[in-house]
């Protein structure tokens, strides 16, 4: 089979991926290294203290991380991840996570992810993805 271009892999992997597509996640942009995606929280994605689930912000940094990750072409895993909630999200509130894979050395990918609700920094998510040797097709 023949190799996808980078930008389609991440419209792929979504197509794939039942869990981001409930979160509501949408890609915005996307090219060789770096993606863009968003998504509004909703009701039933909020804790016992009427915030958002810290697994939110959480699994759209994630997401963007993954998606960026695996625009070169080769599958790419998270071998770890972290993440630092700067502040509470609420009901209704439209974030945006975008991620650009800048640093990688050999199989690994390094990078730091901001959240951002508006102009406002929300989470900082830090990961770093292995990248394997099989092609996406």
């Amino acid at each position: 089979m023949k190799p996808i271009t980078s930008h389609l892999i991440p419209k792929k992997m979504l197509s794939q991926d039942a869990y981001s597509q409930w979160l509501g996640i949408e890609i915005l942009e996307c090219e060789l290294g770096r993606c863009k995606v968003g998504m509004t929280v909703r009701k039933e994605m909020l804790n016992s203290m009427g915030k958002a689930h810290g697994g939110i912000s959480y699994s759209l940094a994630d997401t963007a991380f993954g998606f960026a990750a695996n625009t070169h072409g080769k599958y790419a895993v998270s071998i770890e991840t972290s993440i630092n909630h700067i502040e509470a999200l609420n009901e209704g509130d439209y974030l945006v996570a975008e991620s650009v894979i800048e640093n990688v050395k050999n199989r690994l990918g390094f990078n730091i992810i901001e959240v951002k609700r508006g102009d406002e920094l929300v989470a900082l998510f830090k990961g770093v993805a292995y990248r394997t040797q099989k092609d996406w097709e």
